[in-house]
């Protein structure tokens, strides 16, 4: 097969080169995720406002369903085209952009055929139909994306790889909230989905111009499938421990519930996507090249987990405080006050994300893909065994505590992954764990001198972050340097 070494240097990229392109790709997905994440917490503070618990529980339903569809869609290309040591071949990206297409065109005939009986299930209206079209075709138009999402990631350009994210989360964030205050319900998100995915995908054409190619090579397609089925084999559990599990709660709680759950596990990892995503999308890539430096990956690794830790933990308990005020002194709040039980219990289940995320990625990174399937067989074995009975006897707060227990047996994952990488966990989580306390502490007594109102809420807010950073600049200094961007990550 012929060399495009033009189309993918990456593999000249030294120790030192990929550590400056990560920290440079991390402040830059930093910056992203605060601007993404700022329109979307607004935006989503709106829609609670705007939407009833069903209507938005519809859309978290339908989307699920998309998502579970999605995943027999894709067999680990992006992954596989990622973490690939070698150089690409040409032969090799037009083979998999053709799999590709033929297996969501094949989904969204699925999808077509499947409608009455999804609808009868959920017993979903027209408007969600509607919805459920719409995702199908953003699926479409999302795959024609993987090449050149690919060719940048391999090169860490995430410079390049934000700036369409950007244009899709402000557009249908702006969009779906219009629509909402308009009283289009449902629909606000179906015209807000056709825009992002329409709008992405010309824009990543733009910054990573790729001409797409119809070719097919059995070679090529069995290089890349080596590292991607069983990745997606373990992406794919992940998917009926998840999405898979929303449906069936669906049938359960109906669409006020879901809604409910939804609203709940929203907030409890808002933290998780606004802190660690960006690192995760730098570390995979970043990881696989230093999958044979064992000392540089350690290091690399540990420091990435605490200040992920460092950010999220704090961010919980904050989030946890504050809630309970927010629903009572925001109008129109008020009806989200049943899931601040649920919202509780899935913190405990985000902060454990916080930890096992990191380390996850680590091994699919270094190829240990078939310690991570293990890891999500447990998992999801445990979410079928018992987040269903505690929702039927419990409701949402059933649900939600069946995910914590869920969460619980990560410290299983925690000790076997120590076989692979080395990490200190008292030195990584105590520091975080002695921040948040403080920081609790601190707002709670905040909380408990001033009555509930607007200047209750700013003044845990602005109280708790001064009590944050200066904890922060006396226990871990070091974090400011790597915001900074004057370390390592």
């Amino acid at each position: 097969m012929e060399s495009v070494e033009l189309i993918d240097p990456t593999e000249k990229i030294t120790p030192e080169i990929i550590k400056k392109r990560a920290v440079k790709g991390a402040a830059i997905l930093t910056i992203r995720t605060i601007l993404m994440q700022t329109v979307a917490f607004f935006a989503n503070v709106l829609l609670t406002v705007f939407l009833e618990p069903s209507q938005y529980g519809v859309f978290f339903l339908v989307s699920a369903v998309i998502n579970f569809l999605t995943y027999f869609s894709d067999i680990g290309f992006a992954a596989a085209l990622i973490q690939k040591k070698e150089n690409l071949t040409a032969t090799e990206l037009k083979t998999i952009f053709t799999t590709q297409q033929a297996l969501v065109l094949i989904l969204i005939i699925i999808i077509y055929i499947t409608t009455p009986l999804i609808k009868n299930i959920y017993h979903l209206n027209i408007e969600a139909m509607y919805l459920l079209w719409a995702l199908a075709l953003s699926l479409f138009l999302s795959s024609l994306k993987i090449i050149p999402s690919v060719l940048m990631e391999r090169r860490l350009e995430f410079n390049k790889l934000i700036i369409p994210q950007l244009i899709e989360t402000v557009l249908f964030n702006v969009v779906v909230v219009f629509l909402a205050w308009k009283n289009f319900g449902i629909n606000s998100f179906t015209i807000a989905v056709l825009v992002r995915g329409f709008a992405g995908l010309l824009a990543t054409y733009f910054i990573q111009p790729w001409i797409p190619a119809l070719s097919f090579s059995k070679e090529a397609l069995k290089s890349i499938l080596k590292f991607g089925i069983p990745y997606q084999i373990n992406t794919m559990l992940a998917m009926i421990k998840d999405d898979g599990m929303t449906l069936y709660l669906g049938s359960i709680l109906g669409p006020s519930g879901i809604g409910l759950l939804a609203w709940a596990q929203k907030w409890a990892f808002a933290p998780l996507r606004f802190f660690m995503d960006q690192v995760i999308k730098v570390s995979f890539p970043a990881f696989s090249r230093l999958q044979d430096n064992e000392k540089e990956l350690s290091g690399a690794v540990s420091k990435s987990i605490l200040y992920i830790c460092l950010l999220v933990f704090p961010s919980l308990v904050m989030l946890l405080i504050l809630a309970p005020s927010f629903v009572k002194v925001i109008p129109k709040y008020y009806k989200w006050s049943p899931a601040l039980i649920a919202l509780a219990l899935l913190a405990i289940n985000s902060a454990l994300a916080a930890i096992t995320t990191p380390i996850t990625n680590t091994l699919n990174a270094i190829g240990k893909i078939s310690v991570t399937f293990k890891f999500m067989i447990m998992w999801t074995v445990l979410t079928w065994v018992f987040v269903p009975f505690l929702a039927l006897k419990f409701g949402v707060n059933g649900a939600a505590f069946g995910f914590t227990l869920v969460g619980l047996s990560s410290i299983i994952a925690l000790i076997l992954a120590l076989k692979f990488v080395h990490l200190n966990y008292l030195q990584i989580i105590g520091k975080p764990l002695i921040v948040s306390t403080i920081l609790g502490i601190s707002v709670f007594i905040i909380k408990s001198l001033i009555p509930i109102s607007p200047v209750q809420i700013i003044s845990m807010i602005i109280g708790g972050s001064f009590v944050y950073v200066i904890s922060i600049a006396l226990i871990e200094p070091k974090i400011f340097d790597i915001l900074r961007l004057k370390k390592n990550v």
